[in-house]
């Protein structure tokens, strides 16, 4: 019997072909949502550079507001924006916008809300505690500190970050180029009508799609007949120019499985791996671009390219694994004996904060199932060990 390999020993195998890419460029930052950083980004200033208010209302000196009520005279106002530093005196204040710079006399801020009149007097009616409603200079970040690292995938909150922290572009590691080949003569692109025993190709926009949202940049996909001869032409033509190449369907033990016989001949390895969906896999070289085989069912090609591609892409990227989180099953099904099960699932937070995974079709977690990848949110994994999973129990998660 074939031995079975777990998902971490065929990973590890994956991982092995491929080196951290040390090629980098420089984007502006507007460009560069899901680049995965090359250095350290450092704020060039404090972050907030001067101490401010953070509501709207009147910048008082706190000994004079330690009582209430308080009248106190207004001698000036602040919008956000101005380099304006009124002086305030005992018995004063200054009326002062959110984000606007704190007058050099004043040490408090006391919300609009919480006076009576307007003009030239106000009346404080409940007194703050002091330094209410400040900003400091510098609280959230100061001068010099790192606000995002090596490593760190550019997301909408680090572009925020750096953006605040004054800088306007980022170094970002190069993305690595992957060419994907579906093969199949079942296939037909383009939504054409369909002969008996066709079916339209999915494969190609869902993997590219995944290898995308992945950080690879994709050169090329496209369809090849199951023929030996022309994957061979394929492979000649688009290996030399990539970094990765992905091969899809053709990779198990039929009479057509036209991958497995062009890689085999290659020195490609063809191993069977403790999943579902996924089970037959296969890797090599074409040259000296590494060959992912990945299942031709396009649910198993998508959760192939999750479990297998990614490390894959993470290595060269250089950025750190993207952990699996804990959840619990919304409802029952099953699983198969001895294979590590990924479900598409739909996720939500129930009322106790608990991320709660559902099978995303009906159907359950067959591999042609090729909706259930649009209902999902995400994937859950089941132990190799569990056959039946009941409602609360306690799986992995994973975000899309």
């Amino acid at each position: 019997m074939r031995e079975l390999l777990t998902v971490e020993e065929y990973a590890a195998e994956l991982v092995s072909l491929v080196v951290p890419d040390p090629r980098t460029e420089r984007l502006p930052l507007t460009r560069a949502l899901g680049r995965v950083l090359a250095e350290d980004i450092r704020s060039t200033t404090p972050v907030p550079v001067f101490d401010n208010s953070a509501m709207d209302g009147y910048a008082v000196r706190w000994a004079d507001v330690a009582a209430k009520p308080v009248r106190l005279r207004v001698v000036g106002d602040v919008p956000a924006g101005s380099d304006a530093d009124p002086s305030v005196g005992p018995g004063q204040t200054v009326r002062i916008m959110t984000g606007a710079a704190l007058p050099s006399f004043a040490d408090t801020v006391v919300p609009v809300e919480h006076t009576r009149g307007d003009g030239d007097v106000v009346v404080v009616l409940e007194p703050p505690r002091p330094g209410a409603h400040v900003r400091h200079a510098g609280e959230d970040v100061a001068a010099g500190e790192v606000v995002a690292r090596d490593g760190t995938t550019v997301t909408p909150g680090i572009a925020g970050a750096v953006a605040a922290a004054g800088q306007t572009e980022v170094v970002v590691r190069r993305r690595p180029v992957v060419a994907v080949c579906v093969t199949g003569d079942e296939l037909v692109r383009g939504g054409g009508p369909l002969a008996r025993g066709q079916i339209h190709e999915s494969n190609g926009p869902a993997v590219g799609a995944t290898l995308e949202r992945l950080g690879a940049e994709v050169a090329r996909t496209d369809l090849c007949e199951d023929r030996a001869e022309s994957l061979v032409a394929w492979l000649d033509e688009a290996a030399p120019d990539a970094d990765l190449v992905v091969l899809t369907g053709g990779a198990s033990v039929g009479a057509y499985d036209v991958v497995r016989d062009v890689m085999s001949g290659a020195g490609g390895l063809f191993r069977h791996v403790r999943v579902q969906p996924g089970k037959p896999q296969g890797w090599g070289r074409w040259g000296r671009t590494p060959v992912v085989c990945l299942p031709g069912n396009p649910v198993s090609a998508v959760i192939s390219t999750e479990l297998f591609v990614r490390p894959m892409l993470d290595r060269m990227l250089g950025r750190p694994e993207t952990p699996w989180l804990t959840g619990v099953a919304g409802a029952a099904w099953r699983s198969p004996s001895g294979r590590r099960q990924v479900v598409p699932v739909t996720l939500r937070t129930d009322e106790s904060g608990r991320l709660v995974a559902t099978p995303a079709h009906r159907g359950g977690s067959g591999s042609h199932l090729v909706t259930s990848l649009a209902l999902a949110d995400g994937y859950a994994v089941v132990a190799e060990e569990t056959t039946d999973v009941a409602a609360g129990d306690i799986v992995g998660v994973r975000w899309l």
